[in-house]
């Protein structure tokens, strides 16, 4: 019987299949024009539900999966370095998929396509809300309707983010290994560098460095501020279109897990642990002629993005304009980029 055991490595999820996934912390855009990549600012400390049986709310426990801090507005991107075999992950928010807007479904489907293709998708910044741009994930509180969830389903019950991966089936996985035994050896290139690396948030890298590879509380359970993601700014990303038939992928997910997203003081009193500094400013970043980045692909097909998704507004429309400073980085600060196991997460009832 396959191995459906999702485990925290460091702060990676890793999902059946060696699928990895980290959630790395990064400047939040401006909601109006198009802009470069953002760096990554350091990773998301994970730690799983299960650990903290006294102090989580109890809809959690019951939901298990992992949990993360995140701070009003605070911006992430999905990283998927590290993923060895092919396979197809499906990142849901709010139960809402992102690449389709469709509801949540334990099936993959083509049309249209509700799931993004590993390894050949590095990484995600936000839903697939235009032709090769993607709108960035904001967390922002449930109960305003501000967040995917709640603009696509008129509602805001699950809110955090959810995924699922799904490996090709035998025969296919058998003939995929078989290809790239037969290949002329290269060497490997670095899992988590170019946009994937993650800079520490205490030290960023001084200006045309490369950037660098990038982590228990009382009281009785308690009903905690739930968090999900709505959208900022829209940057430059392709959502990649599968090349295969959707033929080849196993029906059934290979595992799964529910991402809660906890407020910094509740992850303090939840687990104990002081929450990651406050992000950093992004115009003082941009002043200090540190790196944006560009990724071009010519071989990519990019996924045309849905009229649901396109129709999600910024969270601004809800939370009040951001009146942060903006200074758009210089031509020069956008780099162009290519072309220990802990114990399982339990899983829910969501």
């Amino acid at each position: 019987m396959a191995d459906t055991t999702v485990r925290i490595d460091g702060n990676t999820l890793r999902l059946p299949g060696d699928v990895a996934v980290r959630f790395i912390r990064t400047l939040r855009l401006p909601e109006s024009g198009t802009h470069p990549l953002p760096p990554g600012l350091g990773e998301f400390p994970v730690r799983r539900v299960a650990d903290f049986p006294d102090t989580v709310p109890e809809a959690w426990r019951a939901r298990g999966g992992v949990m993360l801090p995140v701070y009003l507005r605070e911006a992430m991107w999905l990283s998927f370095g590290g993923t060895t075999e092919p396979a197809a992950l499906q990142v849901g928010v709010g139960k809402v998929c992102a690449v389709s807007g469709k509801p949540w479904s334990d099936r993959l489907v083509r049309e249209p396509q509700n799931y993004v293709v590993l390894p050949r998708q590095p990484w995600l910044d936000g839903i697939n809300s235009g032709k090769g741009t993607v709108r960035q994930f904001v967390a922002v509180p449930l109960g305003l309707g501000a967040t995917v969830e709640g603009q696509v389903t008129g509602e805001e019950v699950w809110g955090g983010v959810q995924l699922q991966s799904f490996a090709l089936k035998e025969p296919k996985l058998a003939a995929w290994r078989e290809e790239q035994r037969r290949r002329v050896q290269v060497p490997p290139m670095p899992q988590f560098g170019g946009y994937g690396a993650a800079m520490p948030m205490a030290a960023p890298p001084a200006p045309g460095s490369a950037p660098s590879p990038r982590r228990p509380g009382g009281g009785a359970p308690r009903a905690a501020a739930a968090m999900g993601l709505g959208v900022g700014g829209s940057m430059r990303q392709e959502v990649y279109a599968d090349d295969r038939p959707l033929s080849d992928w196993a029906e059934r997910p290979g595992g799964r897990v529910f991402v809660h997203l906890v407020t910094p003081p509740e992850w303090r009193r939840i687990t104990g642990e002081a929450p990651p500094p406050s992000p950093v400013d992004r115009a003082a970043y941009t002043r200090a002629g540190l790196p944006w980045f560009d990724y071009y692909d010519e071989d990519a097909g990019d996924l045309a993005p849905t009229d649901t998704l396109g129709a999600v507004q910024p969270v601004g429309d809800w939370l009040g304009d951001d009146h942060a400073p903006w200074q758009a980085p210089t031509p020069g600060q956008v780099l162009p980029l290519k072309d220990a196991q802990g114990k399982p997460v339990e899983d829910g009832d969501w």
